[in-house]
């Protein structure tokens, strides 16, 4: 997320800080890369031109110049206006009304609209502790009703069945209706989408919105559309009482332009960003902490919460009881550590929240997560009693674990060298000093 615009961000504050002094001509050539960095994000130009005139001013002033250290004075200024831009603070889900609180969803077809309500509505169960019932108007494609109602199975909340034959606001009427029957606390109703911006779409969802009144409407949008998106979401501001903005697939916008530019250009808070195709890869969008990781300060909080939220606590406790114990660490506890790692985003999306990262220049692209789908794969095609014992792995073995794995002998070498490693290093956590460690890690993240 926001790869290149923080390489080129990184790149530049780099530069500056390793100044002695910095100057009035240093600076605005500093800020010409900025602003060429923003072009190629696809940021919208009437943000651009108020970001760098506000940078400018701010940095040409006493406090910058002037400062007893004028690079991270400078860090600084950039760092405060690029949470001016992308909206000051979170801005959460107003759910203090008498329930159910009604949250309309719009957008474009294509922006994965109906996931996303799938993704919020397991938000508000898990986090917010919400009882959720979801309904689809979209009376116009039969499968995203069908998709609404499996997803809702998915993540185990009330779902209001709906048909193509039906009208759209009778539908979200009834769907309400339903809800406080049954005392659900939120409800959120889908609309139909289109490929691109047309009157009939928005004078229907104008209609089911004064319909029902919503608390909440949210707009979902692309973020890998760029530009595009910005101006998608300017025309539905336009024509709908907009409360926010979930951006989704902004693990895979490696240029951030949406981002960038959306709250200024609508005027609406980015209240949810998606980060990714599983279930519940939502996340609330702090502008602080994505400024942060733009300036490859990394996200040390959202990294803590992920922790929090995704780690299987069950198989955590079973790793430090056989620790404490005094057993070993076999290849079957290395896998289940993949695992969870995959669970939280996959190495990339840890990596991208730690400090330091935007530093690693080429050495950063190369972390991904296919060696780890490979390690895991040729855990899977050893025998139990291998995990347990890897030291009986030989020759032949090694050939018919290559075999099953889809592998080279060359890879399990690694693999089994990579994991004395990691066990040498786990064998310093036995017994008491894995209970201390335990302690210690569960006062720093309650």
């Amino acid at each position: 997320m926001f790869n290149n615009l923080s390489e080129r961000f990184v790149a530049t504050v780099k530069n500056l800080t390793g100044r002695g002094r910095l100057t009035e001509a240093n600076i605005k050539e500093s800020l010409r890369e900025v602003r060429t960095a923003l072009l190629e994000a696809d940021v919208a130009l009437p943000v651009i031109k108020v970001f760098i005139d506000d940078i400018q001013a701010k940095a040409i002033g006493k406090e910058v110049i002037g400062s007893l250290r004028p690079g991270d004075a400078f860090i600084q200024v950039v760092n405060d206006e690029l949470i001016k831009v992308l909206g000051e603070s979170n801005q959460v889900l107003n759910l203090r009304v008498e329930p159910p609180a009604i949250i309309l969803v719009v957008g474009l077809q294509g922006s994965g609209k109906t996931t996303t309500i799938a993704k919020l509505a397991r938000w508000l169960k898990e986090t917010e502790k919400k009882s959720v019932m979801v309904a689809s108007a979209d009376v116009y494609r039969p499968a995203a009703i069908k998709q609404l109602e499996t997803l809702a199975e998915q993540v185990a909340v009330n779902y209001f069945p709906s048909t193509p034959e039906q009208n759209p606001v009778d539908i979200a009427k009834a769907a309400i209706a339903k809800a406080k029957l049954q005392f659900n606390d939120v409800v959120i109703i889908d609309t139909a989408g289109r490929l691109h911006i047309d009157q009939q779409m928005m004078l229907e969802a104008k209609e089911i919105h004064n319909a029902i009144n919503p608390i909440e409407t949210l707009l979902v949008v692309d973020s890998m559309m760029g530009q595009d998106a910005v101006n998608a979401a300017k025309a539905f501001a336009q024509g709908l009482p907009l409360t926010g903005i979930i951006l989704t697939k902004a693990d895979g916008d490696a240029r951030g332009g949406a981002a960038l530019s959306m709250r200024v250009v609508t005027g609406k808070p980015i209240k949810f960003i998606g980060v990714g195709e599983k279930i519940d890869a939502l996340e609330p969008f702090y502008p602080d902490r994505i400024a942060s990781r733009i300036l490859g300060k990394g996200d040390i909080l959202t990294l803590v919460e992920d922790v929090k939220r995704k780690i299987d606590e069950k198989k955590a406790k079973k790793l430090a009881d056989k620790f404490q114990k005094g057993k070993g660490f076999d290849l079957e506890d290395f896998r289940d550590q993949l695992q969870q790692m995959r669970n939280m985003g996959g190495v990339a999306g840890l990596v991208s929240k730690l400090p330091g990262i935007g530093n690693l220049g080429q050495a950063g692209k190369m972390i991904n997560d296919q060696n780890f789908v490979k390690m895991e794969a040729i855990i899977n095609s050893m025998t139990p009693r291998e995990r347990h014992f890897p030291a009986l792995i030989k020759g032949s073995h090694k050939q018919r674990i290559a075999r099953g794995s889809g592998t080279e002998v060359q890879d399990i070498n690694r693999l089994l060298k990579q994991f004395m490693q990691v066990q040498k290093m786990m064998q310093r956590f036995k017994g008491p000093k894995m209970a201390e460690m335990m302690k210690r890690l569960q006062g720093n993240i309650s």
